[in-house]
């Protein structure tokens, strides 16, 4: 437990640069703001929850979680999963279902599974990647054009909307609005990437806006105060009915934290999580949000990427974000409410611009056809469907993939033996009717049966040796194959004897009812020269007529 809480070097890493941590939580905050207030109206609890959440979690994730840089709050992915929760258990099934979905989290962290998100493939995260960037960009579409009551299931399908309602109403001041603000960060991060043009951007819309005709659809009235912390919401008879969405949304929470701190970590240098530590911060940051009538938390790669390019360096500018948040809604709401929607969407159009590295997709998409593969099917997923889809479609066809080409790796070679010390007739004995094949590689489910298949049809053959030395896995597949090929060939009459059996290897043979049979037969040898041996002594007898079962191990 003690490895999951904070540390002193937290602390420490807090003091050596504030005046840029500061800074960059301001940004994200200005950033985050409207997207806390659209996901808390999307989720079904209104604009409140949403700002709930962001200030709760941004706060309790960014000190307990396992990223220094990370930001978390309402996610677009989490409310469409929310929805049907909504729609089926009203507002307290939601809290309900967010706080099971924080102890689901606390206990995967104490289990410590959050390791194994490590093993993504990067052609995943990749995807993933260029996937969420796409998806955050189509979302800010209606912003951008200055177009309401756009709306669909899918968020390709409000984009297509929207842009239809432009072409029917064409109002171009927002979308030039959108485009100048993005150009301006673009642009002026090559010039002096530690000024903040998203702030001055956004200064600027916000100026024209107010001095100016030109109807920019702005953020409007903010909610004044945040809701008083209440436990109101459990329901211990609701568990059962409320606990297959509880896993469901644990699942998303978790999947998308340490996904999105995989990608903050690709966007630094020194940047390293810790993934059991950030479940526990999330969990943590689930428990506490619904106390305050906030939505499921989870960390978010918009934020996050903001956050990453703003220069941030430590958890305090994740802090000071949840807090200016939260200054805002006492303090400034009058001037917040008067920030153009467009202008934050050209904020985000060019985070997700710079979220995406071209080269190394390029790079990565070039290097095999698998990879290529796993790019695109897990960005198209990512984009038609969503990301808990994306990733699994994506991990699943990773591992097809490795597994035919660790399958394909396999092989059984003939090899020449090494008559030692024989006689000459003993070695043209040995050749006439002995033959040695060597496999290299696997010996699993995925490569046993092709592999052994591949196995000749023995003529004037009275004993093979297989070479098990190279083997490097043998599954039960693979133990129940090689049985079966060694029984065919003893009906044959040719004798089989296995050299270099590693004992991890004999002992699944022996679990499976295989090895002992082939011990007590005194086919399984130390070594080839010891096989080839033991191969001269089985020539010693004449070999048995085809079709009998002289050497049959029943």
């Amino acid at each position: 437990m003690r490895e999951l809480l904070p540390t002193r070097d937290d602390l420490i890493a807090t003091r050596r640069n504030p005046r840029q941590d500061l800074l960059a939580g301001l940004t994200v905050a200005i950033v985050a703001l409207p997207l806390a207030l659209a996901f808390g109206v999307a989720s079904g609890l209104g604009a409140q929850a949403g700002l709930a959440t962001a200030v709760i979690a941004g706060v309790l994730a960014a000190v307990f979680g396992g990223s220094s840089i990370q930001v978390s709050g309402p996610t677009g992915a989490m409310t469409v999963v929310l929805i049907p929760v909504v729609d089926a258990h009203g507002a307290t099934g939601v809290l309900m279902v967010g706080f099971l979905a924080g102890l689901v989290l606390i206990g995967l962290a104490l289990a410590r599974l959050g390791r194994f998100v490590r093993y993504l493939p990067v052609s995943v995260i990749e995807g993933f990647t260029a996937g969420i960037a796409v998806v955050i960009s189509l979302q800010q579409i209606p912003s951008a054009l200055g177009v309401t009551g756009a709306s669909d299931d899918r968020v390709w399908s409000v984009a297509a909307d929207a842009v239809r309602r432009f072409v029917a109403e064409p109002h171009p001041a927002p979308l030039l609005v959108a485009l100048g603000v993005m150009a301006l960060m673009l642009t002026g991060a090559r010039w002096h990437p530690r000024v903040p043009f998203s702030l001055i951007g956004i200064a600027i819309a916000t100026a024209v806006g107010r001095v100016s005709d030109l109807d920019l659809i702005t953020l409007g009235h903010l909610p004044a105060t945040l809701p008083a912390p209440s436990l109101g919401f459990i329901d211990l008879g609701a568990v059962s009915v409320l606990a297959t969405a509880a896993l469901a949304i644990a699942a998303l929470a978790a999947l998308e934290s340490l996904l999105c701190a995989t990608v903050a970590d690709a966007m630094t240098v020194n940047e390293r999580h810790d993934p059991d530590r950030e479940l526990f911060g999330q969990g943590l940051a689930n428990i506490v949000v619904p106390m305050f009538g906030g939505i499921p938390a989870t960390a978010a790669i918009a934020r996050t990427a903001v956050n990453v390019r703003a220069g941030a360096t430590s958890r305090l500018a994740a802090v000071s974000h949840a807090l200016v948040l939260l200054l805002l809604v006492f303090v400034a709401a009058p001037l917040v409410s008067a920030i153009p929607l467009a202008a934050l969407a050209g904020v985000l159009f060019a985070t997700c611009v710079r979220m995406v590295e071209a080269s190394s997709l390029i790079a990565l998409v070039r290097s095999t056809r698998s990879d290529a593969l796993i790019v695109c099917l897990t960005f198209a997923v990512t984009v038609a469907l969503d990301l808990v889809t994306a990733v699994g479609v994506g991990v699943a066809v990773a591992i097809l993939l490795a597994l035919r080409s660790v399958a394909r790796s396999a092989r059984i070679d003939e090899v020449e033996l090494d008559g030692g010390d024989h006689s000459d007739e003993e070695r043209a004995l040995l050749a006439e009717h002995v033959v040695a094949y060597r496999i290299d590689g696997p010996l699993f489910f995925a490569a046993a049966h092709r592999l052994l298949l591949e196995l000749p049809d023995l003529v004037e053959v009275h004993v093979v040796i297989l070479r098990m030395s190279h083997v490097t896995t043998l599954d039960a597949t693979g133990a129940h194959v090689l049985d079966d090929t060694i029984t065919r060939l003893e009906r044959r009459g040719i004798a089989v004897l296995l050299s270099g059996l590693a004992p991890a290897h004999e002992k699944i043979l022996t679990s499976l009812g295989v090895g002992g049979r082939l011990r007590a037969a005194g086919r399984i040898i130390p070594d080839t020269p010891s096989a080839i041996n033991a191969a001269r002594e089985l020539l010693a007898d004449p070999p048995a007529p085809r079709g009998t079962q002289r050497h049959v191990l029943n």
